[in-house]
């Protein structure tokens, strides 16, 4: 009798085990394709150089670093920059490679590699930027 309680709390747990790693497997492929969709988004935001729509992936409180010397502090901020930034050049995507993603509970963080192609909107020739790391926390 021990045997087979024994059999059936282990066929139990093996089935509720199985059914918990496809539920998480499928939550995180349906995170995983809702990053990538929010991620080619943005980055089309910054290629059309629409600054509305590209600001509305950025949080209100966020530090955004763009280099050792240089950290935005805000939306406000980042918005000015980048306002900038469009008014100056396009930008173009050449390569966006997300290298990791870590998803646990309601959190992402992706870690891309890119190059962005900036062309100028007077006169001069076009340059690239990049390779450059970047790691995004999703919430």
């Amino acid at each position: 009798m021990k045997h087979t309680n024994l059999c059936t709390a282990a066929v139990v747990l093996l089935a509720f085990a199985a059914y918990a790693v496809g539920a998480s497997a499928a939550s995180s492929g349906s995170d995983r394709e809702a990053l990538e969709q929010t991620g080619t988004a943005i980055r089309a935001a910054f290629m059309a150089g629409d600054l509305a729509t590209a600001m509305k992936y950025h949080h209100p409180d966020i530090s955004k670093a763009l280099s050792y010397n240089k950290v935005l502090v805000g939306r406000d901020a980042v918005a000015a920059d980048l306002r900038s930034t469009l008014l100056q050049y396009r930008l173009d995507f050449v390569e966006n490679r997300v290298e990791s993603l870590l998803i646990e509970n309601d959190i992402a963080v992706e870690e891309t590699l890119f190059t962005i192609k900036a062309t100028p909107m007077a006169r001069g020739n076009p340059f690239i930027q990049g390779p450059h790391h970047g790691r995004l926390p999703a919430l």
